[in-house]
């Protein structure tokens, strides 16, 4: 299950920080969570991180994105690949060489 922030949001800017997926961003009014990143922490910590700081208590379980914690551990693993990989092809790519000369 991916979280999700509701409109009790203070905008304290703690959760984003914390986040080991990049998932948590600032939306129209107040940060939001992008459930295809979010993974829960599963993978990086025991707990979501967000939950554990956030001091208003406004991250439950996002319930129009129900996974089980096989699910979350297959999207830690497609994003952790994702992430590696990004560095590589960033390096190969003609753009990056160009202002070397």
């Amino acid at each position: 299950m991916a979280l999700m922030i509701t409109d009790e949001c203070i905008n304290c800017d703690v959760c984003e920080p914390e986040c080991p997926n990049d998932a948590i961003y600032m939306g129209a009014e107040f940060y939001e969570i992008d459930p295809h990143k979010c993974t829960e922490c599963v993978g990086h910590f025991d707990e979501p991180q967000c939950v554990q700081i956030c001091p208003v208590a406004c991250i439950p379980v996002n319930p129009d994105h129900v996974e089980t914690r096989e699910t979350l551990m297959q999207k830690y693993v497609r994003l952790t690949a994702d992430k590696a990989a990004a560095p590589a092809s960033d390096a190969a790519s003609p753009s990056s060489s160009a202002g070397a000369l």
